[in-house]
């Protein structure tokens, strides 16, 4: 058995353990999100190297009897200094961390999760406030879609009803009219319906009654249409991609529920 490996590694969180040293915790590529030890005090070269955030080769000495991982050495090829340069950074950056941990690296897709990750955090190193609101939006989004919970924004998932991308043309089976309406999301199901189904007129579709309150979330056509477009984006390209309060305000809540289902509770850090 090799008791030596090689990962390609990110490294999430960092906690004191025993005397001087520390745990880490790291999402790899080859088997998802682990754990290991590094050894030494405050002076430590590698203890250094491991902090959060960092990026690149981890090599990891696996210990059969004690049933432990050890960090022996790391290759770092990304540092991302700019992540503690400004608040709005630093908590961006620890909300896309607690959303891998919470979410177990993101099953198996674990190349997948490393580069959305990485991609996400090499975009926030230079970002600004609403440009880094932005990036989160953009991730926890398309880290439903690694997850298996993005819901689809042109169907309706009660009636069958098809919605069109806003600014397109109707068709059959479409909404009546030409008009692109206002989606509503369910929290209790997970998924998209139709202000029919929700129970709501065509006069009230865009504000939810109090008694549904917390029950749908709107989903407007700025907010679908800025989503369509930031699906397809690298997150260094998101800059391309401006939207108004409303959509922000949506698309904020929406992929906040999205990620409250997804892992059975609400992410501790708000954005």
């Amino acid at each position: 058995m090799n008791r030596n490996r090689t990962y390609t590694a990110l490294i999430l969180h960092t906690r004191p353990t025993g005397e001087s040293n520390r745990e880490i915790s790291f999402l790899t590529i080859e088997e998802g999100l682990l754990r290991a030890t590094v050894f030494g005090g405050p002076k430590s070269k590698l203890r250094s190297h491991t902090a959060p955030y960092h990026q690149g080769t981890l090599w990891i000495y696996r210990d059969p009897v004690k049933d432990y991982l050890k960090v022996t050495d790391f290759d770092v090829l990304s540092w991302r200094p700019g992540l503690r340069e400004k608040y709005e950074r630093t908590m961006a950056a620890a909300l896309v961390a607690e959303t891998i941990l919470a979410s177990h690296g993101g099953g198996g897709q674990w190349e997948d999760a490393l580069s959305l990750a990485g991609d996400t955090l090499d975009a926030l190193e230079n970002a600004g406030e609403e440009s880094s609101c932005r990036l989160i939006i953009q991730f926890l989004w398309n880290w439903a879609d690694i997850l298996g919970f993005k819901p689809d924004l042109l169907r309706c998932s009660s009636c069958g009803k098809n919605f069109p991308a806003p600014g397109t043309s109707f068709g059959k089976g479409s909404s009546p009219g030409g008009k692109t309406e206002i989606l509503w999301y369910s929290e209790r199901e997970g998924s998209v319906i139709c202000a029919s189904c929700a129970g709501l007129s065509e006069e009230n579709r865009e504000l939810v009654p109090p008694d549904m309150a917390g029950e749908f979330l709107p989903i407007g056509p700025g907010a679908r249409r800025w989503l369509s477009a930031a699906e397809k984006l690298k997150p260094a390209q998101l800059i391309r991609v401006t939207m108004d309060k409303t959509a922000e305000g949506e698309t904020r809540a929406l992929t906040a529920a999205i990620m409250k289902n997804a892992l059975g509770k609400g992410l501790s850090i708000g954005f």
